[in-house]
């Protein structure tokens, strides 16, 4: 995966115009950057100036950073960048912060790959000894792809309905496809590569080209499913999302209005008054006696309770 999916309601950051314009450009951007990285490896295996290819290459994989640059940012501004929620809810720290600069690590390396590759080619250099560190960097960036989108793949659903689940995973499975085919063809080419003197457009492979080009298409496709996913998230509503656990949520709304939401502050009330109905000692009977005309009655009184216990007790 190469962008992170979620579903979380505390992606409201900024006025809704902007932030649906915001998300618009963001699924439009990332699914024309696919359309750029399945042009640049036709290119690279087939073209006549293989360079060029190279270089769509690497403006996909800027277009791309940018995209999920734009998720941490968005997902950092959900919470009012207060990282200490984190502690109440790990999927906050685990997918929506630790999962894009996971990948964000995957495409600069991945890049760094690439334009080391290019280089080469542009100067015409020989083989100098360092061509196996590119051939490291084209499987540490996929690698790092394939780690984010397995991590992002463990999210949690609580709230969320079945719709929602449905598009997040027809947005997950292409992109871990993808990722994966992208790690294979770079190992592949790794070890067709090991022991030769190639250097510059000689380091990669048919093999690589071939599963490049497939797993472009699996992220074109993930991508596709991302837009109809943001569709269905600004224009319709009443589809439930993810909510912040563990106390997140309410501390998010103490810190943005000044008081806890209305359910939590009554749960709270009520379970004050509990304890304090349960630390009290029981109301004790009183015994009197009524002397009539030969006859004795004994009445109990009991002392009164007060109304807030009787509603303690009734709920």
């Amino acid at each position: 995966m190469v962008k992170l999916a979620t579903a979380r309601e505390i992606r409201t950051y900024g006025p809704r115009l902007g932030r649906s314009r915001a998300e618009y450009i963001n699924a439009g951007l990332y699914l024309f950057a696919t359309v750029v990285l399945i042009g640049g490896f036709t290119a690279t295996g087939f073209s006549w100036e293989p360079r060029s290819g190279l270089v769509l290459i690497l403006l996909a994989l800027v277009l791309i950073t940018a995209v999920n640059i734009h998720d941490l940012v968005a997902h950092l501004a959900g919470i009012d960048y207060r990282l200490r929620l984190m502690e109440y809810d790990l999927q906050l720290g685990l997918v929506e912060f630790a999962v894009p600069l996971v990948q964000i690590a995957g495409s600069i390396v991945f890049f760094l790959g690439i334009f080391f590759v290019f280089h080469q080619a542009e100067k015409k250099r020989g083989y100098s000894g360092r061509e196996h560190h590119a051939l490291n960097l084209l499987i540490a960036g996929p690698l790092l792809w394939v780690i984010g989108s397995i991590h992002n793949s463990c999210q949690i659903y609580q709230r969320a309905d079945s719709h929602v689940q449905i598009l997040q995973q027809c947005v997950n499975i292409p992109f871990l496809v993808g990722s994966l085919l992208f790690l294979v063809s770079a190992v592949l080419n790794s070890l067709d590569q090991s022991g030769s003197s190639h250097s510059g457009l000689k380091l990669l492979g048919e093999r690589w080209v071939w599963l490049g080009i497939s797993g472009a298409i699996c992220l074109f496709v993930g991508g596709l499913m991302n837009v109809v996913k943001v569709f269905n998230f600004v224009q319709i509503t009443g589809l439930r999302l993810e909510k912040l656990r563990g106390g997140a949520q309410d501390r998010l709304l103490e810190g943005r209005e000044g008081y806890l939401p209305l359910v939590a502050e009554e749960e709270r009330i009520r379970k004050m008054e509990a304890d304090e109905a349960s630390s009290r000692p029981k109301p004790r009977a009183h015994l009197t006696s009524k002397a009539g005309a030969g006859a004795t009655e004994t009445v109990v009184v009991s002392s009164p309770t007060p109304y807030k216990d009787v509603l303690v007790g009734q709920s």
